[in-house]
């Protein structure tokens, strides 16, 4: 069987052995095919770039074991509350005046309380008003609130599932992977684009990046945007911990490039973000996970809580590799206009 897409395909149908098939192909077959459907979609050598605030770091309930804001890590991270809507509105005025298309502001709770709508609101039509795409990340959402944050113009919900079904018992237990999904499902009937993916290095093995990738790819519409992240171990987490010091604790640099080819091969209207871990990456591996049909970024020096390469670097890197900022439509969003 060919498991070639036909160019300018876009299927929600594949099955896992057809995912697996893309992931065993030669390196060099695999980016072809990957960097073919890209250049089908999208416009080549444009990146683009989007900013992460965290607006309320800290003391969240939830047991991810990646994660630095849980109440169940010992990372020494302090709780803090929810920022002041202008202090948040100014962080997102120096994001645009450095370039960045999408401001995206997370928030460390298992899902928002009703009494924190008012100020999350406001936030996004202030953020809006700018002229910047305007993402937010709560945790699990009811359908109130997605209906909420949509009447204030919200343009992105990101949720991540985190892993294959498979696996996700092992990274949290708080909350299962059919929450995630629905709280996916309640922001595509709020009619809120979704950006929704994952960790990559948590301790998975192939079949479990097969199974995640086919867990998005497989949803009833791709998510419009897809973070691929690298597994940043934070000593006091359960996977920091867990990982640190050992050949586990950074996933093989060619295979994260795989993952990001066949999220790129499998959702080729999304937006392939390439997320944390970054920091750590090589300049070499940067520029395959773009060849790969990586088209996104977080600029900055942090994300959330963790490091980020800091805009010199990435302008150093562009100008290397002769990428711009992008400026147009993403494609998922044009189609549906």
């Amino acid at each position: 069987m060919d498991h070639a897409p036909r160019v300018g395909e876009s299927r929600t149908d594949w099955t896992r052995a057809e995912i697996a098939a893309l992931f065993d192909l030669p390196f060099d077959e695999l980016m072809f095919r990957a960097q073919t459907v890209h250049r089908a979609h999208h416009a080549s050598g444009e990146v683009q770039l989007c900013t992460l605030l965290s607006i309320k770091t800290g003391g969240c309930p939830e047991d991810c074991g990646y994660c630095s804001q849980s109440v169940t890590a010992e990372s020494g991270l302090k709780a803090d509350k929810l920022m002041a809507v202008d202090a948040v509105l100014a962080a997102a005025a120096e994001a645009k005046a450095a370039g960045s298309q999408r401001f995206c502001m997370g928030a460390a709770w298992r899902n928002p309380k009703d009494r924190d709508m008012d100020a999350v609101v406001a936030m996004v039509e202030g953020v809006k008003a700018m002229g910047l795409e305007t993402c937010m990340t709560l945790g699990m959402l009811e359908p109130h609130q997605a209906e909420r944050l949509a009447g204030a113009g919200l343009d992105y919900y990101n949720h991540n599932i985190d892993t294959s079904p498979e696996h996700y018992g092992s990274v949290i237990t708080t909350r299962s992977f059919a929450d995630r999904l629905e709280t996916l499902e309640n922001v595509r009937q709020a009619g809120i684009n979704v950006c929704c993916g994952g960790i990559v290095g948590m301790g998975e093995d192939r079949e479990d990046r097969v199974g995640f990738v086919h867990a998005l790819a497989t949803l009833p519409r791709h998510p419009e945007s897809v973070p691929v992240n690298a597994l940043v171990p934070v000593r006091g987490t359960v996977l920091g911990d867990m990982l640190a010091d050992t050949p586990m604790a950074k996933i093989d640099d060619i295979e994260f490039v795989r993952t990001v080819a066949v999220a790129r091969v499998t959702m080729p209207l999304s937006m392939v973000r390439l997320s944390a871990g970054r920091e750590s990456m090589s300049e070499a591996t940067q520029a395959l996970c773009f060849l790969a049909g990586a088209n996104s970024i977080f600029t900055g020096d942090k994300l959330l809580t963790t490091g980020n390469r800091g805009d010199s670097a990435d302008a150093v890197l562009f100008a290397k590799l002769g990428l711009v900022p992008m400026a147009g439509e993403e494609p998922m969003r044009v189609a549906a206009e």
